[in-house]
């Protein structure tokens, strides 16, 4: 059972790179058994179908997705633009990283599969409506701190996250950070109107 366990997660692993590349129409399974080091015919033994891995695959992806979000936009050690300017920069790092070829999983997925699959659409749609959920909430800590001056909205988490989705879009079309970096700055500067905190920003500096 653990060793099925090890081969699946594999599975997933060298999947995920594989589609974040590739894209999910693109990816063979001969493809993903071959890089996963698995016999030709066991796919089958692992998931029930090439839908069902896709799934898998955004599952996985999500709870990493997920930690990385109660390191950024829901840490309360830190102030909340901190936070947000955190998790953009996370985000920056991570395209810097791989040259700007892969984008976001979720983002690219949701262009592929979602006017082709609404078990995809829907489980994509209800994973973003949790993320505005959560940067709604750190917006909310910045304007009960005083940090923006008006009282944010749901429409604005979303505009906001949208148009970071769509920074990404960019930044792998033109492979170049330098959208992320753009948006970023107008964020701050233009839609919060507030100075870009610096990265190690607290709640215990600032009352210091």
């Amino acid at each position: 059972m653990v060793k099925r366990t090890r081969k699946r997660e594999e599975l997933i692993r060298v999947g995920r790179d594989l589609i974040v590349r590739k894209g999910f129409n693109a990816t063979g399974l001969s493809d993903i058994l071959a890089a996963a080091a698995v016999p030709k015919g066991s796919f089958y033994y692992y998931f029930e179908s090439k839908e069902d891995f896709g799934l898998s695959v955004m599952e996985d992806a999500a709870k990493s997705y997920q930690q990385r979000l109660e390191a950024t936009l829901g840490n309360e050690q830190l102030l909340p633009l901190t936070r947000l300017h955190r998790y953009f920069a996370q985000g920056i790092a991570d395209m810097e990283a791989n040259y700007c070829e892969e984008g976001c999983l979720f983002g690219n997925l949701a262009q592929e599969m979602s006017a082709q699959n609404p078990v995809f659409r829907d489980r994509l749609n209800a994973l973003f409506l949790d993320w505005e959920t959560r940067l709604s909430d750190c917006l909310q800590a910045a304007h009960n701190s005083q940090q923006i001056s008006f009282a944010p909205t749901t429409e604005l988490s979303r505009f906001i996250l949208s148009g970071w989705q769509g920074a990404m879009l960019r930044a792998k079309v033109a492979s170049s950070p330098e959208p992320l970096y753009a948006f970023t700055q107008i964020v701050f500067e233009q839609i919060l109107k507030a100075p870009m905190p610096h990265p190690s920003g607290s709640n215990k500096s600032a009352a210091s």
